[in-house]
């Protein structure tokens, strides 16, 4: 019996067990010094985004057991650190050298990437390549490559190109080589660099392999060679390169790609995506095209009201940098024309543009006013008014606490007509690209006459803090109704 209570107790010790470093404010100090390179993830208990990256985080921390530490820290009892590293959204994530601040860690959320990203860190900016097997092997990886070339390392060209591998190291492999055979092979001048895209995405659109056009090597050069071309035409984006990839108007083709189990039915769509793509981009028009997986990104395909659910045929959708979208509502054919329509109605202006919109409210007669993505202009942004708006989350904690005040708060200003209080549910709308909404609450005031410069609000979450600041930043000084007190009943003698 003693011996069975003794196998249970070890194996709830082994299942209970993290890999995580757990920190505190009592603690931060003196265990962070101890790692030369610590990953730490803030997050609070309530988030959902740090809910997702939890399980990832923690096998990303047992697969890097030994060669780099994880550590997190819950933002909701140990401020004092959180404040210090000026951290106000969740997560936040961020690199730590030998007990000081690096920077943030921008890699992927998943296990995979944030494995790669850290051996990176970890390991020497560039590999040095002893052999053509060695070299053979490093490129045949499923990320592309940037290999430099060197008759001599040690050398000016070889320092530019190390300088440019340690600024990029999080992102991209980096590897030189002065093996002679291979100098010769890629090289005509005795130094250069050349960036191999992976082989499962060869293609008769463009060149597998890139050499750096530059007779002279210097990284700040080298750096924009390799971010214009690392990933071609359309890349195939997953979760561990979306950020890089993403943040310019982009097009993105959403199927069923997998490399691993169908590399030839994968590459069918993305070569008559990049037909059309070649076509746009060879008459000088700016747009980035990539093709991703609908089962990953389903929540991207949810974003711009596509299905979702597995299909053969690709969706498509395009977003702006300016957070724009369009969807494109013919179905996909195998010979591109109806791709090729839809792009050419992009660039004439004449597709409408996507709104993601909870409907408007029947009724929106309380205090505190519904605002959804179809009446934000009628309501945020009517010139005349000053608007204080929350954008919250339905499972946020903070915004649950927040409620009943910012209602009261709502009440006490009900009868001032330049003065509205309104909220906004930014995981079921749409939100203008020039409010920055990471955390939830965040909270904006949106002046009377100048609706384009919304101004976060900083200040406490007290409904006194509100009045404070509507005071000060209201166009019209504030009518505020104060309670009534009821009046005390004399005693009768």
């Amino acid at each position: 019996m003693a011996l069975r209570l003794l196998c249970a107790l070890l194996l709830l010790g082994s299942v209970l067990a993290s890999d995580v470093l757990d920190l505190t404010d009592d603690t931060f100090d003196s265990i962070v010094p101890q790692h030369g390179i610590l990953l730490i993830e803030f997050f609070a208990p309530w988030c959902g985004h740090c809910k997702k990256l939890a399980p990832e985080y923690e096998s990303a921390a047992t697969r890097l057991k030994g060669t780099v530490s994880l550590a997190k820290v819950d933002c909701t009892a140990n401020s004092n650190v959180c404040n210090k590293y000026g951290v106000s959204g969740y997560p936040t994530l961020k690199v730590f050298r030998d007990g000081e601040e690096s920077g943030a860690y921008d890699g992927p959320r998943t296990a995979d990437g944030i494995v790669s990203t850290m051996k990176k860190q970890a390991g020497p900016a560039s590999v040095a390549l002893r052999s053509v097997e060695e070299f053979e092997k490093f490129i045949a990886d499923k990320d592309a490559s940037v290999v430099g070339f060197f008759r001599e390392l040690y050398s000016a060209a070889h320092s530019e190109f190390l300088k440019a591998a340690g600024s990029l190291r999080e992102n991209y492999r980096f590897a030189h080589t002065d093996e002679n055979s291979l100098v010769n092979k890629y090289d005509l001048n005795g130094e250069g660099v050349v960036l191999f895209r992976p082989q499962r995405l060869a293609n008769k659109f463009e060149d597998i392999s890139v050499s750096y056009p530059e007779e002279k090597i210097a990284s700040s050069k080298l750096k924009k060679f390799i971010q214009d071309n690392i990933f071609g035409i359309c890349p195939h984006m997953t979760e561990d390169n979306r950020e890089l990839i993403q943040g310019k108007d982009m097009l993105v083709a959403y199927y069923d790609v997998d490399y691993e189990k169908n590399a030839k039915g994968s590459n069918y769509w993305r070569n008559r995506v990049m037909m059309v793509a070649k076509k746009f981009l060879d008459a000088g028009k700016q747009l980035k095209f990539a093709v991703a997986s609908r089962k990953a990104f389903s929540h991207e395909v949810s974003e711009l009201g596509l299905d979702a659910s597995t299909g053969e045929l690709p969706v498509v959708g395009i977003k702006t940098a300016k957070g724009e979208k369009y969807v494109m509502q013919e179905e996909f054919s195998r010979d591109g024309k109806a791709l090729e329509r839809f792009l050419q109605d992009y660039f004439d202006g004449k597709l409408k543009k996507y709104l993601k919109s909870e409907p408007i409210p029947e009724n929106n007669d309380g205090p505190v006013k519904v605002v959804v993505a179809e009446n934000f202009d009628d309501i945020v942004n009517a010139e005349s008014k000053d608007v204080l708006i929350e954008f919250y989350a339905p499972w946020c904690g903070h915004c649950k606490t927040l409620e009943p005040k910012y209602k009261e708060l709502a009440e006490k200003l009900a009868s001032d007509p330049h003065i509205v209080i309104a909220k906004m549910d930014a995981t079921a709308n749409d939100v203008p690209s020039y409010y920055d909404v990471k955390g939830f609450p965040t909270i904006y005031f949106s002046p009377a006459g100048s609706k384009q410069s919304p101004k976060r609000y900083e200040g406490g979450r007290e409904i006194s803090d509100f009045i404070s600041y509507l005071k000060k930043e209201a166009t019209n000084p504030p009518i505020i109704t104060e309670d009534e007190k009821p009046k005390k009943k004399k005693q009768e003698l």
